[in-house]
């Protein structure tokens, strides 16, 4: 019987929502358990780091790595993933574009523990004690992986062969994409497993949205009773469909929700929240800068709401930090 090709999963800074993207393949699963070995998946079942390490360089079929790269742990198995597979892929928006986490590249790593640690209203730390990377006690070494000063997707700390997007990917884009792997139906390396057209174009409240938009507010869904018929945009509500990559049918419109963005831009898009805060304020009725500023106050989370999911690959990518001092300083 021939060898059945090899499957990874791995999880890096990112909530468990792809974990259990695939777990939602539901009967599906058996089907592609059936059909490969799965080498890692420590969500799952107990793999350890030292037998993926002893495996020859690209045995493994496909990775499918989830989440963003934050720490230097994350780093080191994302390259350990790499050279030990023939296909890695970005699963989901934290390794497609830094995701949720790279929010935090707003602000500089200091910032970040000295809040956690030591300034949170939660926490009691008046000796301002922080976990070290290394330290000694009874004569052992204790290590922790090290807070690295920015969010990164996959593709900026290795290469990267296909990417799945979404927030998370649908069980439909995830069983397309194993079979696509198994069947060797591959598009170009660097694509997109997802249809490259806006979300707009399948969203059922297509035939509503005005040629012309002229927002004289903006809303927020909690603010107002939604027309589940009527575009969003229509009603005042930031959507992202017309920046955003289509592939999860909609399903934020369908349940009265605007789209938050996870899939990404389409190739044509350079920068999403750029394209859609280019959009919404070229449609802005007043002409005047007050009128302007009270219409865009309707708007109090611009980097929240136009880079949900992709700051860390952005053109603003994230906070420029002051020089570190020597024993601070990343390799």
């Amino acid at each position: 019987m021939p060898e059945k090709p090899k499957i990874a999963f791995y999880w890096c800074a990112s909530c468990g929502g792809c974990e259990e993207a695939v777990v939602d393949l539901a009967e599906d699963i058996l089907s592609v358990v059936a059909a490969v070995d799965i080498v890692l998946w420590p969500v799952a079942m107990d793999f350890k780091k030292k037998q993926i390490e002893a495996m020859p360089d690209k045995s493994i079929a496909a990775t499918l790595l989830n989440g963003a790269i934050r720490t230097s742990e994350q780093e080191e198995m994302a390259h350990l993933l790499r050279r030990k597979s023939q296909y890695l892929i970005a699963y989901g928006a934290c390794a497609q574009l830094g995701g949720i986490p790279s929010l935090a590249n707003q602000f500089s790593r200091e910032q970040l523990l000295r809040y956690v640690y030591e300034e949170a209203p939660t926490v009691e730390n008046q000796a301002k004690t922080r976990p070290q990377s290394s330290s000694q006690n009874n004569g052992h070494t204790v290590t922790l992986p090290v807070f690295r000063n920015l969010v990164r997707a996959l593709n900026q700390v290795v290469e990267v062969d296909f990417y799945i997007p979404g927030c998370p990917p649908t069980p439909k884009m995830t069983k397309a994409a194993v079979v696509a792997l198994l069947e060797g139906k591959l598009p170009p390396k660097g694509s997109v497993l997802a249809p490259d057209m806006a979300l707009c174009e399948q969203c059922a409240r297509k035939a509503s949205k005005p040629a012309d938009l002229s927002f004289t507010a903006f809303k927020r869904p909690h603010q107002v009773m939604l027309d589940p018929n009527l575009c969003l945009l229509a009603q005042g509500v930031v959507c992202m469909g017309p920046a955003t990559r289509g592939g999860c049918e909609a399903v934020c419109p369908a349940g009265n929700m605007p789209c938050t963005g996870c899939f990404g831009p389409t190739s044509r898009v350079r920068d999403q929240g750029a394209k859609m805060l280019s959009s919404l304020c070229a449609n802005v009725a007043a002409k005047e800068t007050k009128e302007i500023d009270e219409i865009l106050a309707g708007i109090p989370d611009p980097v929240g709401t136009f880079y949900r999911y992709g700051l860390g690959t952005s053109l603003l990518r994230g906070k420029v930090s002051l020089p570190l001092a020597p024993a601070q300083k990343e390799p």
